[in-house]
């Protein structure tokens, strides 16, 4: 059977006339491109039994995966409906969990990670995308009229706070990059003119990109029992004088 058919969709297209509009933008299709390419490459080589990709269910964002079990769900109605925040999903039960953009999406975006964190097994890889909001992508946010419109109604998240959420829930960071160096211009020509940042951008702009990617690992530290030190020398030393010499003693 090809793997693809085995992917379950269980939340239905989001309804945002928005996000079906920016989708189909010049811009959308632009961030969008250099997304799937990254997880492509990120999570073709990651094995295991179960994936799961949590929101943007009209996206294949793990379609380069080879585990045999690999669903997508979401908040939408439909045969599962559930908040991202509260998963109903076993305990350590997925290889790999994948967050296109959920995170800034969310209304409890730690307690997200928190969920992510549980349902992960040791070992077991974190996928996330995320928009940059230090960089014109979040200047344009800043500045949008309305921010009614996907994707500038997000709450974009700083790299440096979700290092720091992932490094407190026991994740560690192994790779990561930024893409989308361009300004978010609507229109394609514009896109092209600024294309070369994309290889600018990497050397003289590292952390300027609009979209982040990172891949995070669950890391489980062993406990090892530390019991106090002793002083066994009492062992060898008797407590009680022989029989003999204590009955001659009472004599």
């Amino acid at each position: 059977m090809d793997l693809d058919h085995r992917v379950l969709i269980l939340d239905p297209p989001q309804t945002s006339s928005s996000l079906y509009a920016w989708l189909d933008s010049d811009l959308g299709r632009y961030a969008l491109g250099r997304e799937l390419a990254w997880y492509d490459q990120a999570c073709a080589d990651l094995f295991g039994f179960n994936a799961m990709q949590l929101g943007f269910c009209q996206i294949d964002f793990l379609r380069a995966n080879r585990m045999p079990f690999r669903v997508c769900g979401g908040q939408a109605g439909g045969a599962f409906h559930c908040a991202l925040e509260q998963l109903p999903i076993a305990s350590e039960s997925l290889d790999l969990l994948a967050l296109p953009h959920a995170l800034e999406f969310s209304p409890h975006p730690h307690q997200l990670l928190r969920e992510c964190e549980r349902v992960l097994r040791p070992e077991g890889k974190l996928l996330i995308s995320g928009f940059n909001p230090l960089s014109l992508w979040g200047l344009r946010r800043w500045l949008a009229r309305s921010h009614a419109i996907y994707p500038w109604h997000g709450r974009f998240i700083r790299l440096a706070r979700l290092k720091d959420w992932l490094a407190l829930l026991g994740f560690e960071l192994t790779s990561g990059r930024m893409i989308c160096y361009a300004p978010p211009f609507g229109r394609a020509d514009w896109l092209d003119r600024f294309a070369w940042l994309e290889s600018a951008g990497d050397r003289w702009w590292a952390m300027g990109g609009g979209i982040y990617l990172l891949l995070a690992v669950k890391r489980r530290v062993g406990l090892r029992l530390i019991a106090p030190k002793w002083d066994k020398s009492w062992l060898a030393r008797p407590v009680l004088g022989p029989t003999t010499q204590r009955l001659a003693n009472d004599d």
